[in-house]
């Protein structure tokens, strides 16, 4: 079954459908990952893009109930070179193509996914759709040239009501920009009790749900659309523990005064190094954004920058000079992916109990 992928510039690509048979249109990006295609695929940092996997095979071990982020993925299409034949592992429960039809996803294989990736290097992230047919294709590719796919994406993942991840010892709660399972994972690790609330939730209803500690998740879309959300960090910081990853991060420097940017074509992979600057130790991460924070709107004398990445010297890491807070661009949760960075949840819960027993002794 032929399927097509028409980009904003005009070209077209012409590979092999697999997958639900729809049409669908988004951002086109892609990852260096060399495994983790379901955690990727279920990311809902990918809402509404179209990913690339520069791997050339993927579903080979297939997919497990075990391995999702999120149990609805906003994803709007899956490229590779290549899709296994005959996946197997012990743990499987579906295919990959079983998995994305029954997702209403749609897959494009045996395309030249080198070529594409160069050109989304060479001219940026481009806006594409994957189609079952290429008769309208000039009509498409006006239309994608005045298409913001992303746009307004996070009231679309986030969650619509608050919901618990019971625990013990430790309430911590976190606000959900399009929060990763694996999150909620290192979190009951670390014995904490964990309620998640929707990102348009104001300071006053977080405080009043008595948290020892506020974690900012990952999500996808323009940071700067969430001013609202920013002026809250910017009230919550002064009376709890914050810890921000990826979207959370962008937010918390906005919070504080800084400001982003979009990247040319972004970080998304599991293989990107990252110096941290006060011990000069350099750690692999796992990492999927399209925007970064611009270094010179960091406010010096609210923020520190505690983390860049070695290939181009984006922000990686911040930490606030007066309150108990930091952010990371990267994901230490990382499933899959390196775990060098995962010790920052630990930071994280040392701070929250740092606070809980001065409190207690106050």
């Amino acid at each position: 079954m032929k399927r097509y992928l028409i980009m904003e510039d005009g070209s077209i690509y012409e590979g092999e459908g697999f997958g639900a048979s729809v049409q669908t249109t988004g951002e086109v990006v892609f990852t260096t990952g060399m495994t983790g295609y379901q955690e990727a695929i279920t990311d809902q940092s990918y809402a509404n893009q179209i990913l690339v996997f520069t791997n050339p095979l993927i579903g080979n071990y297939g997919v497990t109930l075990d391995d999702f982020e999120s149990l609805q993925p906003q994803i709007k299409g899956v490229i590779c070179r290549q899709v296994a034949r005959i996946p197997s592992n012990w743990r499987m429960q579906d295919t990959l193509p079983g998995f994305l039809e029954r997702m209403n996803i749609p897959g494009l294989q045996g395309i030249d996914t080198r070529e594409l990736v160069r050109k989304l290097r060479h001219f940026g992230t481009l806006r594409g759709r994957i189609a079952v047919s290429i008769t309208d294709a000039d009509s498409v590719v006006k239309e994608l040239k005045r298409q913001n796919p992303t746009k307004g994406i996070i009231s679309q993942v986030s969650t619509k009501t608050l919901y618990p991840n019971p625990g013990t010892k430790r309430n911590i709660v976190v606000v959900d920009f399009g929060a990763k399972h694996s999150i909620l994972r290192e979190l009951a690790k670390r014995d904490c009790n964990t309620i998640v609330v929707p990102y348009s939730t104001t300071a006053q209803e977080i405080l009043n749900l008595h948290p020892d500690g506020v974690l900012l998740s990952n999500g996808p879309g323009n940071p700067e659309e969430m001013t609202a959300t920013a002026e809250m960090v910017a009230e919550i910081e002064k009376h709890l523990p914050v810890f921000g990853i990826c979207m959370g991060h962008q937010i918390f420097a906005l919070a504080n005064g800084a400001s982003t940017y979009k990247m040319k074509f972004g970080h998304r992979g599991f293989n990107h190094p990252v110096r941290d600057i006060a011990s000069g130790q350099i750690v692999f991460t796992s990492q999927n954004h399209g925007y970064a924070v611009d270094p010179a709107s960091v406010d010096k004398e609210k923020l520190m920058i505690t983390h860049v990445e070695i290939n181009d010297g984006t922000v990686e890491g911040l930490r606030h000079r007066q309150y108990p807070a930091f952010s990371v661009q990267f994901h230490p949760d990382a499933a899959p992916g390196p775990h060098d960075a995962d010790g920052l949840f630990d930071d994280f819960i040392s701070m929250v109990d740092q606070r809980k027993e001065a409190r207690t002794n106050a």
